[in-house]
């Protein structure tokens, strides 16, 4: 096993991170069957270890999942997930936020959706939203009614982007403090295998419903995505906060990968059923004989 602190997608917690330095591909492919089998005995070990989370009652864990359009957030966390007690872990998506949500501030509506102890949360999107596609989008501050004119320069230190990045990292530290393990994926699939994708969903009628001329849109900005998400990334990857930029052009790969880490994560906290008293445990016997008539 891997080092978690030292795994090859872990995003630096130096401020070096550039995202061109990352791959959307491994180099030593190993044929689909290789990682379906990783990802299989990863489910086994997960399900014990989630069932030793819920015991042990002292941590939380928060994963996030961030992606451009189809890079395969969805079927990830179907996949790795499949295989889990669902009264133990939930799934929040978070997309246009509501009236009511644009009355409070930025990290409200996703507080509200933070999981309890012993529990496994999960973010389909998150609030990273807000310095990512309002980033790209900045005519959605309008509808925010901010109570302030917001910086919107790059250059100015005290930018919005760079305040609410600070939050977002003050946020997750705060959590952290408190026992909620978080880990959080970036699902780096390239523009090309993103077009491929879109044309798949074109061709079969049954995936129609999954391409919305919008898609395009936003593809088209690709670029400043890319900024936003290496800006994202590089200021809010912390110890006990890290990122992975998960190689997402091939999703056998991607689901290996992003479960690898979770088992890995999860095993390095050791995690055990709670024990009895000797007390209880001398009782038990005669709680037995109660119930055996």
């Amino acid at each position: 096993m891997l080092n978690l602190d030292q795994h090859p997608f872990l995003v630096p917690f130096d401020n070096s991170f550039q995202l061109l330095q990352f791959s959307t591909q491994i180099d030593d492919y190993q044929g689909k069957s290789f990682y379906k089998e990783i990802l299989k005995e990863n489910l086994y070990h997960l399900d014990d270890l989630q069932h030793k989370l819920y015991a042990h009652d002292k941590f939380s864990v928060l994963l996030i999942f961030q992606a451009m359009d189809a890079a395969g957030k969805d079927s990830t966390i179907r996949s790795v997930f499949s295989g889990m007690n669902p009264t133990g872990f939930q799934v929040h998506s978070f997309k246009q936020p509501s009236k009511n949500e644009l009355d409070q501030d930025f990290l409200w509506r996703t507080s509200k959706a933070l999981p309890q102890r012993g529990r496994i949360g999960i973010f389909n999107r998150s609030y990273y939203e807000e310095v990512l596609v309002v980033r790209v989008h900045p005519h959605y501050l309008a509808g925010q009614r901010l109570p302030y004119e917001p910086h919107l320069d790059e250059s100015n230190p005290n930018n919005l982007w760079s305040q609410r990045l600070e939050s977002i990292a003050d946020h997750e530290k705060h959590l952290a403090r408190n026992g909620t393990i978080i880990l959080k994926f970036f699902l780096n699939v390239s523009q090309q295998e993103q077009h491929k994708r879109f044309v798949s969903r074109i061709e079969n009628p049954h995936k129609n419903w999954k391409f919305s001329a919008d898609d395009l849109k936003e593809s088209a900005l690709w670029d400043s995505y890319m900024h936003a998400y290496e800006e994202a990334l590089k200021a809010t990857s912390k110890p006990w906060a890290p990122w992975y930029a998960i190689p997402a052009d091939n999703k056998s790969v991607m689901r290996a990968m992003v479960s690898q880490i979770i088992r890995e994560k999860l095993e390095s906290l050791d995690l055990h059923f709670p024990d009895l008293s000797d007390e209880d445990k001398a009782k038990l016997p005669e709680y037995k004989k109660q119930l055996i008539v």
